[in-house]
């Protein structure tokens, strides 16, 4: 199969590539042996598709809609697929091939062949962004609800706290060599810390929730896709739905008050506490500010920067 990646996928694996990695260079071959392997027959690649995979819409021998779906390790595939396994379907998009039947195709396809997923097919080009605001934030927030379910008793992901130290870290560096940023990191990881001494629940969240991920579909009207999934509490999850269209935000006059209406609403129509998913909210735009502007985001570091300043 002869194809280019989507820049943006290049793009972004660009900035977060470890020196030496060779996966994206090995691409081209790994999706030509998990076509053959499953006997599949390509469509298109989804452009301009994600920042740390690549979707490719196929068809099974059978001829029906399926996707394609390839990652690297670090993006922990293996996590999404037992996660989605576990969801079955209510709320997040199907794994087609799952226990026996994807060994099989891995054990047929070699090391090459780890962070392949067959997944039911969407709708890719209709999102819940594409509706109206408020709908969209509805709908979005309706979605999220049916992923947060009890995590499986011996499961393998990775909890809000491991996750969070390990993203506190790199924000201590980043404000180290940018004074400027210090003092929202030190009120992001004071947050953090008092969010950390009491969780409430332990629940499976997404991980990664924002309109964009999801997408339209048959069986359901709306499904999540592309988790990175956790365990902890719902408000870590709902803070990342907060922020959503953050440009949009910054560019309105009121856009502080909006964002806190937007919390009061989305705390009250999901049953979370509302200082909880401030608190939270705060903490991951940080950190993704202080990240975007580790990799040359400038702009979307500004944005997100601002717009933690509100909190």
């Amino acid at each position: 199969m002869a194809f280019e990646p989507p820049r943006r996928l290049v793009r972004a694996l660009g900035e977060t590539a470890p020196d030496g990695d060779d996966w994206l260079a090995k691409l081209p071959e790994t999706v030509e042996r998990a076509v053959a392997v499953r006997g599949l027959t390509v469509e298109r690649v989804q452009v301009p598709g994600g920042r740390s995979s690549l979707v490719v819409l196929v068809r099974t021998a059978e001829g029906s809609p399926a996707v394609l779906k390839l990652a690297p390790g670090r993006a922990r595939p293996e996590s999404e697929r037992a996660a989605l396994v576990h969801w079955g379907g209510l709320g997040a998009v199907q794994v087609r091939e799952e226990g026996a039947g994807a060994a099989d195709a891995a054990g047929a396809a070699g090391d090459a062949e780890a962070g392949v997923l067959l997944l039911e097919r969407l709708h890719p080009d209709v999102s819940v962004r594409s509706l109206p605001e408020a709908k969209a934030l509805l709908e979005a927030a309706g979605t999220l609800r049916r992923l947060w379910v009890e995590p499986p008793a011996s499961h393998v992901f990775e909890t809000v706290a491991e996750r969070t130290g390990r993203q506190a870290e790199a924000m201590l560096a980043g404000a180290a060599a940018d004074a400027q940023v210090a003092p929202l990191v030190d009120a992001a990881l004071a947050v953090r810390a008092e969010l950390l001494a009491e969780p409430p629940e332990r629940r499976l969240l997404h991980g990664t929730f924002r309109q964009s991920k999801v997408l339209a579909g048959d069986r359901m009207p709306w499904l999540a896709v592309g988790p990175d999934p956790v365990v902890g509490e719902s408000a870590f999850d709902l803070a990342r739905l907060v922020r959503d269209r953050v440009e949009d935000l910054i560019a309105q006059p009121s856009g502080a008050s909006t964002t806190r209406r937007r919390i009061k609403r989305l705390a009250e129509s999901l049953e979370v506490d509302q200082e909880r998913l401030r608190g939270w909210t705060l903490f991951r735009a940080v950190e993704s500010g202080v990240r975007a502007r580790r990799v040359g985001r400038e702009q979307d570091a500004e944005l997100l920067l601002e717009f933690a300043g509100w909190l």
